[in-house]
């Protein structure tokens, strides 16, 4: 198994190659193994995914930091890939966003988004979202990269003031984060191309985009977000809109007479998914220990 700090350092090392790099969200165990599989650089643990499987929950700053918590280490000793993990706002004041750094890292992850939103936070590509003061989210990101054990672990710093205070805001916002520490910086919901291209031209560190069907921002090409400038494109949603897409159809076809006909082409082969879980290896310890 890949240790956490040479993840980490696989992740720190790309973030200074050419190219874009593209971050598929996970949400569960069967997409973070399905994920793991398929040479991605970085995994996105996505708070909305998670929480909605997890828990059955919206995204709105009701999951706890032990239920994130949980869901990271889950994540990072299932994959060899690294994972940047979703920490919401820190889940309190300056003193748990230390500690929420330190467990995040002690989880396996390779680095935590942290959000310049109020209590209780909410889904960045829905409305009604609230910021802290800007001088608030600088000291939490001044605590964050203190708290850290190791520099290779990456602090994201997000903002969503665009959609309340304007881009202009959220643009002032995002390069004090830089100034205080942040490695990734993340202006959530641009709402068109020439705002992206503003955001992405805008700083000397790498840039995220986060890109969500049916969201606020548009939705381009991997090659259109790279000429723009951005270094790390986000999916967080795909997945699980895939799969609520796809576990609806087949449940609909198992409501018919003929269930084969309803799930025909639509299923993973019951073989591989259990060799997907890791059932090849019970197999070979059964063999070893059959008396």
């Amino acid at each position: 198994m890949t240790t956490a700090a040479s993840k980490r350092q696989r992740l720190a090392t790309r973030l200074t190659q050419p190219g874009i790099i593209t971050a598929p969200g996970i949400f569960d165990l069967i997409s973070a193994r399905l994920a793991d599989r398929m040479g991605f650089d970085v995994l996105y643990m996505t708070g909305y995914g998670t929480v909605a499987s997890y828990l059955g929950l919206p995204d709105a700053g009701l999951a706890t930091f032990t239920d994130m918590l949980n869901r990271a280490s889950a994540f990072a000793q299932a994959t060899e890939t690294p994972i940047i993990a979703d920490g919401d706002t820190g889940y309190g004041g300056l003193l748990n966003v230390a500690h929420t750094v330190r467990h995040y890292e002690a989880a396996g992850v390779a680095g935590i988004q942290l959000e310049d939103q109020e209590f209780p936070k909410k889904c960045g590509h829905t409305p009604g979202r609230r910021v802290v003061p800007l001088e608030d989210m600088v000291r939490k990101v001044k605590v964050a990269c203190e708290a850290r054990a190791n520099d290779d672990f990456l602090i994201v710093a997000r903002t969503d003031a665009r959609t309340t205070l304007g881009l202009d805001e959220a643009l002032r916002r995002a390069e004090a984060y830089s100034k205080a520490g942040a490695d990734i910086l993340f202006v959530e919901s641009p709402e068109s191309e020439e705002e992206m291209q503003r955001i992405a031209s805008a700083f000397e560190k790498p840039v995220l985009i986060n890109n969500v069907e049916g969201g606020r921002t548009p939705v381009l090409s991997k090659s259109r977000l790279e000429e723009m400038g951005f270094k790390l494109a986000i999916y967080p949603a795909t997945g699980f809109l895939a799969m609520g897409k796809a576990l609806e159809e087949v449940y609909q076809g198992l409501q018919k007479d003929d269930v084969a006909a309803g799930t025909q082409g639509r299923l993973y082969e019951f073989d591989a998914f259990s060799r997907l879980m890791g059932f090849e290896a019970v197999w070979e310890f059964e063999k070893a220990h059959a008396e």
